[in-house]
């Protein structure tokens, strides 16, 4: 018997897309039991299976939705595991399980290469070594740096080792774009403070660019400094644009919308940090200054939006990601400017790459479509706008509700549930770790058209 058929024989061969959706399920059933522990709730019982599930999730996908209050509920233990879950699902799991191989001084298997390779949406293998020391790099920096700023304006109002505890919690929660809070009101008691929202948005934007983005305009700034000429490539130039697009477009709208509605009795200065924070964070960190419910249909619109186009590939952060956007918007263009080639920068895109994003967004619209359908036919007490919000707050991996998530019944956290994870791992992934490795048999059909539009 060769080496191949033993391997055939004796060993279950997963895909990479399988193994990483695996991953999450582990990490998200580890995390389930501990939060079960009677020593990580205040009330000495352990919680639901349905609620810790539901949490763990939470945590793991870093959606930030939460079924009990993380800051009455949880004991420190409790949020402590909370953040271990939620830096582990915003970096990873994979990149952690190779991080501690690295340390070993254990070589890492081609197939932990291609799997790290597929969660972060990177090229070469051979630099995956480089990429996880770039990851942790980085996390480590920002969120540390963040923490820092958050503590000098906290250590007077929570003393000790609480003030440096909750600096920690939001500094990782923000970065990884969780949106988890051990304030009962979230962030709505700084919404006037510019130094706690410029450190909170500072982390959000910088934990949804991407370490790949990250590392490149690190690159590329320190290059101007050293007078060097440092090239970005076309995707972390595209991600900027999106980014800066997606903050500044949606911040004016806010404020018109928003202006004499639920603006109306703040300052000047509330206003424009209230604005500029209600846009950034569905993108997808889930903290909020101000009080969802009172938001104009528009606004919440605009918000369902940004929830739904997300972060940027191999960041923190889910939805169908700002470069799919970018791709297709391009697409558009072309069409429009009637050019067979989609171009983009100076530059001309695959049509694979294109088609790649409208299965994306289409994917994302069905599973979005599902999970709706289900809860519109299970929560009675949820309108049409609620329903949508927490859905597609969900799939984004946000966290923002209009205070419905904690009054789902058993079936409608399920169905969250499933949304959160399928949000975070990708509808593509999800394919992926269900469809064939390869196609068995090579032939075509006779070609047809049909009529479009």
């Amino acid at each position: 018997m060769t080496s191949k058929e033993r391997n055939i024989k004796g060993e279950i061969r997963f895909q990479p897309a399988q193994l990483l959706a695996l991953s999450f399920i582990g990490a998200i059933l580890v995390g389930t039991f501990l939060l079960m522990l009677p020593i990580s709730t205040y009330t000495g019982e352990s919680i639901s299976f349905v609620d810790a599930l539901f949490t763990s999730t939470s945590a793991v996908c870093v959606t930030g939705l939460i079924v009990q209050d993380t800051a009455t509920y949880f004991t420190p233990i409790g949020q402590i595991v909370i953040l271990i879950l939620f830096q582990m699902g915003g970096l990873g799991i994979m990149a952690f399980s190779t991080l501690i191989l690295l340390v070993a001084g254990r070589k890492i298997s081609i197939q932990d290469k291609i799997i790290i390779q597929h969660d972060y949406h990177y090229a070469a293998a051979r630099n995956v070594k480089s990429l996880i020391k770039n990851i942790f790099f980085y996390a480590i920096a920002i969120e540390g740096v963040g923490t820092l700023f958050l503590f000098l304006k906290w250590h007077g109002k929570f003393p000790g080792l609480k003030g440096l505890f909750y600096s920690l919690f939001h500094a990782i929660s923000a970065f990884c774009n969780a949106g988890f809070s051990v304030f009962g009101d979230s962030l709505e008691s700084f919404r006037g403070d510019i130094w706690t929202n410029v450190t909170i948005m500072t982390l959000i934007v910088l934990g949804g660019l991407g370490f790949l983005v990250l590392s490149e305009s690190m690159d590329f700034f320190s290059g101007i400094i050293r007078r060097r000429r440092r090239k970005m490539s076309l995707h972390s130039k595209m991600v900027w644009v999106m980014t800066l697009f997606l903050i500044v477009l949606p911040f004016f709208s806010f404020l018109m919308i928003e202006w004499n509605q639920s603006l109306q009795g703040f300052s000047l200065k509330e206003k424009i940090l209230a604005s500029l924070f209600q846009v950034i964070t569905p993108r997808t960190a889930g903290f909020n200054t101000m009080e969802l419910g009172s938001l104009n249909p528009a606004a919440i619109f605009l918000l369902i939006s940004l929830m739904f186009i997300g972060a940027s590939p191999g960041s923190t952060g889910g939805g169908v990601k700002t470069s799919t956007i970018g791709v297709i918007f391009a697409f558009i263009k072309s069409r429009i400017a009637a050019r067979e080639s989609i171009n983009i920068f100076y530059r001309s895109l695959p049509l694979e790459l294109v088609t790649k994003a409208f299965t994306v967004v289409v994917l994302s619209i069905c599973v979005i479509f599902v999970s709706c359908a289900v809860l519109f036919l299970t929560q009675s007490g949820m309108s049409m706008e609620e329903t949508f919000f927490e859905v597609f707050s969900a799939f984004g991996t946000v966290g923002l509700s209009l205070g419905k998530t904690a009054k789902l019944n058993a079936v409608g956290k399920i169905v969250i549930i499933f949304t959160m994870f399928i949000g975070r791992i990708g509808p593509l992934t999800l394919l992926y770790a269900f469809s064939r490795e390869k196609a068995f048999g090579k032939f075509e059909y006779v070609e047809e058209s049909v009529m479009i539009g």
